[in-house]
């Protein structure tokens, strides 16, 4: 006798629903625990891939140091200015203009090349006298022209002062000193910052009671940087003839190198 073959019921729609929504749920977890430290996942509508990364749960130090080199400068550059006054403004100009070529025949007996000369500003302004109660009164034109000068020989920078103010330069704005090549300093200070971290990170170690692994990332910061320029104050032409050369110091610079570096912690 044949038996008649049992249909299987269908779940019901809401709970058809319930366990895809669980499958889902479970694959997609599976897959993530699954995966490496990093992987990407395409974003719709053709948007970069997002990617996901795993939690590190090593122990690290995170640090900073720097090394600092003191060093001899072995340039100077000094900025200076012609100033001249007229009651018209091409008179200006050309008292101007005739001062400074004095200026820069004197720059080049002192044995400065063109190429370290550079014009830095010029200006050309009305001058007006001010009494209250009455409407300004123009009194003249007043022309200005910069000049920074880069000096090679540090023995020769006070002359070189002197030179331009007997040539007729009534303004010097400031004098500041540099590296031509600043890599050997910079490099002397990398080292000095290295062991610096070095040290730090391993007194760290030592008092948390663990044992320091590799360095997993090092950044650097600062490096040379020219120094601003000091006020230097022009004389009067017979002052610098009579006083002799004017004296100028030209000190130490200081080169400094700050880096940042993480350290794993051994358990």
């Amino acid at each position: 006798m044949n038996r008649p073959a049992v249909a299987a019921a269908a779940p019901a729609p809401g709970l058809s629903n319930r366990l895809l929504l669980m499958s889902g749920a479970v694959m997609a977890a599976a897959a993530l625990f699954a995966a490496p430290a990093a992987r990407a996942q395409s974003q719709p509508d053709g948007g970069a891939p997002m990617v996901i990364h795993a939690v590190a749960d090593r122990p690290a130090l995170n640090l900073s140091a720097y090394g600092e080199v003191k060093t001899a400068p072995d340039m100077a550059t000094i900025s200076f200015g012609v100033v001249t006054e007229a009651t018209t403004a091409a008179e200006a100009m050309r008292l101007n203009a005739a001062r400074m070529n004095e200026v820069m025949t004197a720059l080049r007996r002192a044995g400065i090349e063109e190429r370290y000369v550079q014009t830095s500003g010029l200006n050309l302004s009305a001058q007006y006298d001010y009494v209250q109660n009455e409407p300004p009164r123009l009194r003249g034109y007043q022309a200005n022209n910069r000049v920074t000068v880069i000096i090679n020989d540090l023995n020769a920078v006070g002359t070189t002062a002197d030179a331009v103010v007997a040539a007729g330069v009534n303004q010097i704005d400031g004098i500041s000193f540099g590296l031509k090549d600043p890599t050997s300093a910079e490099n002397q200070a990398r080292q000095l910052a290295v062991r610096n971290l070095q040290a730090k990170a391993a007194l760290y170690s030592q008092a948390l009671g663990v044992q320091l692994g590799g360095i997993r990332s090092l950044s650097e910061g600062g490096g040379y940087a020219p120094q601003p320029p000091m006020p230097m104050y022009a004389m009067r032409a017979e002052m610098a003839q009579d006083a002799g050369s004017t004296p100028v110091a030209a000190g130490q610079l200081t080169v400094r190198i700050d880096i940042t570096g993480v350290y794993d912690l051994v358990r």
